[in-house]
């Protein structure tokens, strides 16, 4: 029986190989927390499908635990600390974006953030610095011969790793600080004046006003993109290579962006050929829950189930805070299942149960399941898409506003300020997405048009990166942009060209008038005295 087993195992093996021309080796540079969450539903698939994949992951790596039994290989390195310290950083990262930089007034806010995202700039290049300045680990890669590096855009170093192997890179992205890298390094068409700028929590359709804030944090972005990118990973780059570069440089020699969303959640905007939308690719049918939660769940009645989670990064709040939203919970007859590993809250209601973590997915899939109150996380956020579940959005950080933003502006969710919230305005908002059946149907619009897809996400991100190992690249989908300067790009030096084409003219025509004019009056005088 067992060899039975084995020799179906290898027959399915040489199946997906044969399927994808060759079973190819993928080089993974990976991001923590729900980044990995996301790339490590493409690299199952890929495994499954009989490529061997190996993940880059660092002595200190938080969720990425290379000990439990995967289909993936790990190539663990060691960094001057440990997963304490990345810990530590972290959290006083979240502090400072959550409590100080929503105190600041908005011209304090840019030079603080700016501070802020050095600093974690910083921080995360001892990861890079800790592979390629390596001798014995990038020994090792180069001897693997690997076929394609897949990388997360925000996290700077898979580049330069497939630079340095000399091997093509697929990034995975949901958008960068003012969609800077995909831009600037990536060459995407960003109009301002209909495409958001990220951080900005405006929408495709903008007022007068509203279009010269986008224009303000364009400029803004664009500034400090150019100042940021002839810092530290500039010269770093150029070190390691031996030879003058940037980081942006690098970056645009990859061959596919997989961007982590889709056109039920995007605004319709330009894109490129080598840019793909895989949003919702790690979502799946709901599957049966626990018993315990199960019979919670069932207790509900025609009322149905609240879902309560703000995601893996924040797992705890203030008192105060935790106990304004379990009054909140309280009043509604809904039951609420609460992902919360603080202090019981004092104004727990009966209706309410606390857990350190929860099947999210399978909860949002559930008939009973009413409405999400979410961080507004584009994981979690996708996941209440699929299902077709409206939102209560509660944005804290990064992209969760404009997420949050985003489903808003198609009429799923709601939006409560996570720093000024009452009680009162958090029932509002829940009796509001519950009871008013728009919400509901508009989520289920979306849901509509994430299944509607000739292919699925997870399949094409995979396709993509399958399609990268076969041909060695895709150097035919790259726009000419990324060989021309910035002025080049614009047309300025056309622009100039022909003003200077029309100037000439117009001061040839203006001389050539005037001296006829001159000749006629000389003329003219001759005449009178003769």
């Amino acid at each position: 029986m067992r060899s039975e087993k084995w020799a179906a195992a290898l027959w399915l093996l040489q199946l997906f190989c044969f399927r994808c021309g060759s079973c190819g080796k993928i080089l993974v540079w990976p991001t923590e927390y729900s980044h990995w969450i996301n790339m490590e539903v493409i690299l199952d698939e890929l495994a499954q499908r009989g490529h061997e994949v190996t993940v880059l992951t660092s002595t200190a790596s938080v969720i990425i635990d290379p000990s439990k039994p995967s289909l993936l290989n790990f190539e663990v390195y060691p960094v001057p600390f440990t997963k304490e310290d990345f810990l530590t950083f972290a959290d006083k990262l979240i502090k400072k974006w959550v409590y100080d930089l929503s105190s600041l007034y908005p011209w304090e806010y840019g030079t603080k953030m700016q501070d802020t995202f050095f600093e974690t700039s910083k921080f995360f290049k001892k990861f890079c610095e800790s592979v390629v300045l390596n001798k014995k680990v990038m020994k090792k890669l180069k001897e693997a011969r690997y076929d394609v590096v897949f990388s997360d855009a925000l996290n700077l170093c898979g580049e330069l790793i497939a630079e340095i192997l000399g091997i093509p890179t697929v990034y995975s992205l949901r958008f960068t600080l003012g969609n800077t890298y995909e831009k600037h390094c990536g060459g995407l068409p960003s109009p301002p004046s209909y495409v958001p700028v990220a951080l900005t929590e405006l929408t495709d359709k903008m007022t007068f006003l509203e279009r010269v804030k986008n224009m303000l944090f364009f400029l803004y972005f664009d500034f400090w993109f150019q100042h940021f990118d002839v810092k530290d990973w500039d010269q770093f780059y150029s070190d390691v290579l031996g030879r003058p570069t940037t980081s942006c440089e690098i970056m645009g020699k990859a061959e596919i962006w997989l961007i982590r969303t889709y056109w039920d959640f995007e605004f319709p905007r330009p894109y490129l050929p080598n840019f793909e939308f895989v949003g919702g690719l790690h979502c799946k049918p709901a599957k049966p829950l626990p018993e315990e939660m199960e019979k919670f769940v069932q207790s509900s009645g025609e009322h149905g189930i609240v879902i309560f989670s703000l995601g893996s990064m924040v797992t705890n709040l203030t008192e105060e805070k935790s106990n304004l939203i379990a009054a909140a919970l309280a009043q509604i007859p809904q039951k609420v299942l609460w992902r919360y590993k603080g202090k019981k809250p004092d104004t727990l209601g009966p209706n309410t149960r606390i857990y350190d973590w929860i099947p999210q997915n399978d909860l949002l899939g559930h008939p009973k399941t009413k409405a999400f109150i979410t961080h507004g996380g584009t994981n979690g956020i996708y996941e209440a898409i699929y299902h077709g579940i409206p939102m209560v959005g509660v944005p804290i950080f990064a992209d969760q506003p404009d997420n949050i933003a985003h489903m808003k502006a198609k009429g799923a969710a709601v939006e409560v300020d996570f720093h000024k919230m009452t009680a009162a305005e958090m029932l509002n908002a829940l009796k509001t997405v519950i009871n008013n059946p728009s919400y509901k149907e508009n989520a289920m619009r979306l849901s509509r048009i994430h299944h509607d897809q000739p292919v699925k996400p997870l399949d094409r991100a995979v396709f993509w990166i399958e399609f990268v190992m076969r041909h060695k690249g895709a150097k035919h989908l790259k726009p000419a942009a990324h060989d021309l300067t910035w002025y080049q790009y614009h047309s300025l030096d056309v622009i100039g060209f022909l003003l200077a084409c029309v100037a000439t003219v117009v001061f040839i025509v203006i001389k050539s008038c005037l001296f006829c004019c001159q000749k006629l009056g000389k003329t003219g005088k001759k005449q009178k005295r003769a």
